[in-house]
Parts: structure tokens; C-alpha cells; sequence
């Protein structure tokens, strides 16, 4: 049972991984560059949440749709205006421009008088709450954070499988040019796709709140996205998840089992064996690409 309890924790922080290893990738595959600016998205959405409940007064199921969508707007302006004008250049200075981005937003929202600087808690509906199976005690952060992980993977899911803007989002991310040419707007692509993994990263920061509370470096669990994004395929939607999974689980057993400090060098070690295994990771795609 204690096992059980374990392996249930593992996999509601892991869902939370898998989010943000979700925006790594989508950004990865529409324009071939990795943002290290995710987890700093991830916590500017959560502050965005936490303002629209305490200071304008939002209840918790507007708050959360207004706090997606308001940084789904910021990631298309970011892209925008940040973004686009140094795509073509060395990965390196687009590496280190995200990077950037997310000291920026860390600074700003740490300038905000008595905000920025002080732990809050998000006042959501379902805080305290538990269910008990025999011995077995899952909180409800932890059901709610598994139960929508997986509608929010069914929903990207079908929209890559079955819109035209999730077509044409795998198409340009197979080949730009190609879809160029085809008739693809690629340039206004790559924003929504900065939009959506935006988007994304404010639900996971939103589904974190109420486990770790609302601070300017929470955004450092993007750290721990990462090496979900590499052991899952740095190319693959389903492996950033599963990642992510893997990184949970691996976290909780081996802050139980292990002595301390192992928690925080496990998800690295996975990494490393896992290029060293399997370089493209567990769902990594071929080179091959087609339109």
C-alpha cells in the first residue's frame, strides 16, 4: 500500500512535468528551438491565476480559462516581437534569449510590492479535500491534477488528429518550407504554437499552486520538465507525457527509498542513461521528414 501511495503522488507530479515538457516540445517541433523560458511561463500563468481570484474577484472556473487564455495571448506576443525577428540564427543565441525571457519575467513579477516576493496560496474549491480507498489516502490536488492532464492530452490529442489547425501545425513542423509552399501560413503557425505551449504551461502552473503554493521561483520545476521532454523524444507529444511519468515516479521512490538528496540528481541520472540507451528517447522519431 505504501508503495501504491508512492507510485499515485509520483504520477500526479509527474502529469505536472509532462505539461511543461508538452510546451518544450510543441515548440521544438514547429520551429526546431527549445525554450528554457517554460517554466517562468508556467509560474507567470499561475500568478495570473491567483490574480484573477483575489484581486478581481473571478470564481476558480473563470479564473482558470482567463489565466490560459491571457497567456496564451502573451506567448503569441512573445513570439512575436521577442522570438521571430532571431530565428535563423545559432541555436545557442535562441537558447540563451529564452533563458533571458525567463529571468525577465521571474524579475518583474518579483518587483511587485508585497506579491512578487511572498508564497501565496490559490484558493481553489477542491484544497483539503481526500479520498480514502481501505489504507490507500489520495489527496484531491492529486486527483485533479491526473484527471485533467488526461482530458487536456485527449483534447491536444484530437485537435492534432482531426482540425486543420492541428494538420497544418504537424505539417509545418515536419517540413517549413514544404508547407510553405503548400500554402501553410508558417510564420503565424510558430505564434500560435508559442500561444498554445504557453497556454499549456499556465495549466500546469495552475494545477501546481495548490501542492507547492504560488512563489516567483516556482518556476524552476521547468528544470525538472526538461529531462522529461529528453527521455520521453524530444520530438514526441505522447513521450513528453509519459517523460514526464517516468521523472515522477522515479522522483517519489527515490526520495523514499533512497538516502536524501537523491530526489533532486534522480531525474538527471534517468538522462543520462537514457542518451546513453536510447539517445532519441523512448518515443524519439526518425530523421525522416515528410509533408
Amino acid at each position: 500500500m505504501q508503495l501504491l501511495q508512492l507510485l499515485i503522488s509520483g504520477v500526479a507530479q509527474g502529469c505536472i512535468y509532462g505539461l511543461i515538457a508538452l510546451g518544450f516540445v510543441l515548440i521544438y517541433k514547429a520551429t526546431e528551438t527549445v525554450s528554457f523560458a517554460q517554466g517562468d511561463l508556467m509560474m507567470v500563468g499561475a500568478f495570473g491565476g491567483l490574480a484573477a481570484m483575489t484581486m478581481l474577484g473571478f470564481p476558480f472556473w473563470l479564473s482558470v480559462p482567463a489565466a490560459v487564455v491571457a497567456m496564451g495571448l502573451f506567448g503569441v506576443v512573445l513570439e512575436r516581437l521577442v522570438i521571430r525577428p532571431i530565428l535563423g540564427q545559432p541555436a545557442f543565441s535562441i537558447v540563451m534569449l529564452t533563458i533571458g525571457v525567463g529571468y525577465v519575467l521571474r524579475g518583474l513579477i518579483t518587483m511587485i510590492p508585497n506579491i512578487g516576493t511572498d508564497t501565496h496560496t490559490l484558493p481553489v474549491p477542491y484544497a483539503g479535500g481526500v479520498l480514502r480507498l481501505g489504507a490507500l489516502v489520495v489527496s484531491a490536488e492529486q486527483i485533479v491534477v491526473i484527471g485533467i492532464t488526461g482530458v487536456l492530452c485527449a483534447g491536444l490529442f484530437a485537435m492534432f488528429r482531426y482540425s486543420k489547425l492541428g494538420v497544418a501545425m504537424q505539417a509545418s513542423s515536419q517540413n517549413q518550407l514544404a508547407a510553405y509552399y503548400m500554402g501553410i501560413p508558417v510564420k503565424r503557425l510558430n505564434g500560435l504554437v508559442w500561444g498554445l505551449a504557453a497556454g499549456v504551461a499556465a495549466f500546469a502552473g495552475l494545477l501546481l499552486a495548490p501542492i507547492t503554493f504560488v512563489h516567483a521561483n516556482m518556476g524552476f520545476i521547468g528544470l525538472k520538465a526538461f529531462p522529461a521532454a529528453v527521455v520521453g523524444g524530444f520530438g514526441s507529444l505522447p513521450g513528453a507525457i509519459v517523460g514526464g511519468l517516468v521523472i515522477g515516479i522515479v522522483e517519489a521512490l527515490s526520495g523514499f527509498y533512497l538516502p536524501e538528496g537523491f530526489k533532486d540528481i534522480a531525474p538527471y541520472i534517468v538522462v543520462l542513461l537514457m542518451l546513453v540507451l536510447k539517445p532519441n528517447g523512448l518515443f524519439g522519431e526518425t530523421l525522416r521528414k515528410k509533408v
